[in-house]
């Protein structure tokens, strides 16, 4: 079918008509020869269409000249390679019939198709001679769901939808997104093999966009040249998050200086309703501008103070998080998705939670005080999106897919029941961005912080949950009839699930992160003919698990899992035995500098325990050698972590005993803080008080690395790593006495403090995730040959 009437229609007619078939050099891919190789299937262009996915289109198609494109017109300002059809208001099969003819025509020279939107693509896809060709998926959101979270038609609609978009996806021989986040949701929802997905964020047009004079562009818009403006591009619907960003507005009120504005730059179905509540705001203006022209966008980019994207539900990008970043203003965003990976490294405060007004409001108001990236930090953060890059890894993309080929790297699954922050998890979070030879997948059992953090890492990771019955299961409780039948059943579904799940993504190894992952994750690879590597960060030893199942760990797991690594020889000492064994220590991150304490000789001395809460981590042995150290004095303590799996109880009792002591407030309860470097800055001592032998003891290494005096047990791991009297002091396990004389010892003598802590900073340079990373896939080699 030809183009709809129309100038830019009839114009995307005779650019059809023009079509040919460029002649390649004999050998040569047209990816090297630069005519024709690529047909890209795409749903509209912009700006006659507007929307993210169009955006990105049109970018990305004048970044390769060598792609052809097929969009559903207009097209004003199209190029030739470009084909517009039909439009977007004409009768749907009308539309992808002639999308079907288009695409034939302008594929027929191609090496490989592109797709960028399951509905147009389906028919060139799967429904023509086109659909022998290697196909790339540009997976952009889920189109089904988004149109549930949008209202848009019949259940039954939905559900034809769904199928559609995943007979599509099933077409594909790899898989593009823009972001970790959409990487996950590929995975999780459709299934796709993480081997076959890769990130390329998009690009930013840094030639338009581009800083200017705020005061011209305040004038165009007609905006006080003093006032605080906030400025937000989105369509108008449900999932963009306006309504929520208007009611933060009036929630922020008289708090913002006068003068402030927010402007709401686009349109869409909920324009009108939208508009009566921007003029129910009296304290501040907001005003909906509807859709802007070209030039007054970039104006309103160079005059917004910043910009805010307060998105609710599915953000494949956040691309108007570049381009007001090339303009010199940074953006607020929610924690949707991509955007926390798109906003967070310029500046992590500017992700506030989706849908709460308050954390928006406040967020709003501390950046109109002038908490914000400057100008300048923001133009340069942008300056890492260009096109061209973006292009050349396409073209790498293209490359693999036409030789058969993927991302090189060894495939390895890593498995953990939970995805809290505690010392496995974040081992883990720190090792994984530093394998340079290993594309590494991460399955958890939960959803959680870990999850997130890995996403915003650049790791693969996917959630399989786990039923809490299972996944909480307290490690006291596995002994002989003391698991429910319940929880055993539930464990055993779970692991078929998961070997099911290892079948069809083929990793060459599975890593088990955890004594519970190591339990169903082992047995899980082993349906599944996978090697598996147990890492061992629990004792086997009956002071640490009940004795039934000590006997049943050194039975399964030297015959079950094809090798161990251990985070110490003392953790490994205890299981007995091993096939293939390997002594990896947990590496720190990056510590900063530390403070100059022995400049305050004179100041009391803060003593801090930092891990979860729990009866064998010695909170409470703590407290009693602090106050039997200190009963008068000014010293004050600080207790850092949450207690997990049912040991709230204990942490109640540990405010009972502070009070029965006398400590008053000179004993702090922070809980949980993520925080760690910021947390072991404010202490001039860190103490370490397991009850029973640490396997490796992360917060040991962490404290030495942040230039503290460790003060630790003389088993188990830490006694590995700290060198008693020259980078740290040892005292007997659990003697409340020594561990007393320790404190005082190290309070008396701020000399002491600062020649400990700085050789055990020293020390800890050893345990860096680089040098630890290569050993993880140094043990990968030798279980492989």
């Amino acid at each position: 079918m030809a183009a709809a009437s129309g100038g830019p229609g009839r114009r995307g007619a005779k650019a059809a008509d023009r079509v040919s078939t460029p002649k390649q050099p004999a050998g040569t891919h047209g990816l090297e020869a630069g005519a024709g190789a690529v047909t890209m299937l795409g749903l509209g262009w912009f700006p006659d269409t507007v929307g993210g996915l169009e955006r990105y289109f049109r970018g990305l198609l004048e970044a390769l000249p060598e792609a052809r494109g097929v969009v559903v017109g207009p097209a004003a300002d199209a190029p030739d390679r470009l084909l517009s059809v039909s439009r977007p208001d004409a009768p749907l099969a009308r539309r992808l019939l002639a999308y079907r003819r288009a695409a034939l025509r302008a594929g027929a020279g191609s090496e490989l198709l592109d797709a960028h939107f399951a509905l147009y693509a389906s028919g060139p896809m799967l429904l023509s001679r086109l659909r022998s060709k290697p196909a790339v998926f540009h997976f952009q959101g889920p189109w089904a769901d988004e149109s549930v979270v949008e209202r848009s038609g019949h259940a039954a609609v939905h559900g034809l939808r769904r199928a559609l978009e995943r007979a599509v996806l099933r077409r594909a021989r790899a898989y593009i997104v823009l972001s970790s986040a959409f990487r996950r949701v590929l995975i999780e929802r459709y299934g796709v093999s993480p081997w076959d997905v890769e990130v390329h964020s998009p690009g930013a047009d840094l030639e338009r966009f581009t800083p200017g004079e705020r005061s011209r562009a305040r004038a165009a818009l007609g905006l006080r040249e003093d006032a605080f403006v906030a400025l937000s591009v989105r369509r108008l619907v449900t999932r963009t998050g306006v309504a929520e960003l208007l009611d933060a507005w009036d929630e922020a009120g008289e708090d913002l200086p006068p003068g402030a504005t927010l402007l709401v730059v686009g349109d869409g179905p909920l324009a009108a309703q939208l508009g009566q509540r921007a003029e129910a705001i009296g304290t501040r203006e907001a005003r909906l501008t509807g859709p802007l022209s070209d030039e007054l966008l970039l104006e309103a980019y160079r005059a917004a103070d910043v910009a805010v994207v307060p998105t609710l539900s599915h953000e494949g990008f956040g691309l108007v998080v570049l381009e007001a970043a090339a303009c010199g203003t940074p953006s607020i965003v929610t924690d949707v998705d991509a955007l926390p990976e798109v906003a967070g490294p310029l500046d992590p405060s500017l992700v506030v939670p989706a849908g709460d007004a308050r954390a928006m409001a406040a967020r709003l108001v501390a950046a109109a005080r002038g908490a914000l990236p400057s100008r300048a930090a923001a133009r340069e953060y942008a300056e890492r999106f260009s096109w061209s890059a973006v292009a050349a890894a396409h073209r790498a993309s293209y490359r693999r897919v036409l030789a058969g080929e993927r991302v090189p790297g060894r495939r390895v699954v890593y498995v953990d029941h939970v995805a809290r922050l505690s010392g496995g998890e974040i081992a883990l979070l720190r090792l994984l961005p530093h394998l340079a030879g290993v594309r590494p997948h991460v399955i958890l059992g939960e959803d959680g912080p870990l999850a997130l953090r890995l996403q915003q890492a650049g790791v693969s990771v996917e959630v399989l949950a786990l039923d809490p019955a299972a996944r909480d299961l307290r490690r006291d409780s596995a002994r002989a009839g003391a698991v429910p039948l319940r929880t055993a059943l539930q464990t055993l579904r779970y692991t078929l699930r998961l070997a099911r799940r290892l079948r069809r993504i083929s990793p060459e190894v599975v890593h088990t992160n955890s004594l519970k992952a190591g339990v169903y994750g082992t047995l899980a690879a082993r349906l599944a003919g996978v090697p598996v590597v147990w890492h061992l960060r629990d004792r086997i030893a009956e002071d640490y698990l009940p004795a039934p199942a000590v006997r049943a760990l050194r039975l399964l797991v030297p015959r079950l899992a094809s090798a161990v690594v251990a985070n110490s020889q003392s953790t490994l000492d205890t299981l007995g035995g091993a096939r293939h064994a390997w002594v990896i220590p947990d590496s720190v991150g990056v510590a900063p500098e530390p403070a100059e304490r022995g400049e305050r000789p004179s100041a009391p001395a803060t003593f801090g325990i930092l891990g979860r809460i729990a009866p064998w981590k010695g909170q409470d042995l703590f407290l009693r050698a602090f106050a039997a150290a200190f009963p008068d004095g000014a010293e004050r303590a600080v207790i850092i972590g949450t207690p997990m799996f049912g040991e709230q109880d204990y942490e109640r009792g540990l405010h009972e005993l502070a009070a029965e002591l006398g400590l008053g407030d000179r004993v702090e309860f922070r809980g949980f803080r993520e925080d760690i470097w910021g947390e072991l800055a404010g202490l001039d001592v860190l103490v370490h008080a397991s009850v029973i032998p640490e396997p490796f003891g992360q917060v040991v290494i962490e404290g030495m690395a942040a230039g503290l005096p460790v003060l630790a047990p003389d088993e188990g791991g830490p006694a590995e790593v700290v060198d008693d009297g020259r980078t740290g002091l040892l005292y007997p396990r659990g003697d409340e006495g020594a561990l007393a004389a320790g404190m005082r010892a190290l309070a008396s003598d701020s000399e002491l403090r600062r020649r400990l802590g700085a050789a055990g900073r020293q020390a800890a340079t050893a345990y860096g995730p680089e040098p630890l990373a290569a050993r993880v896939e140094q043990a990968y080699e030798q279980l492989l040959k």
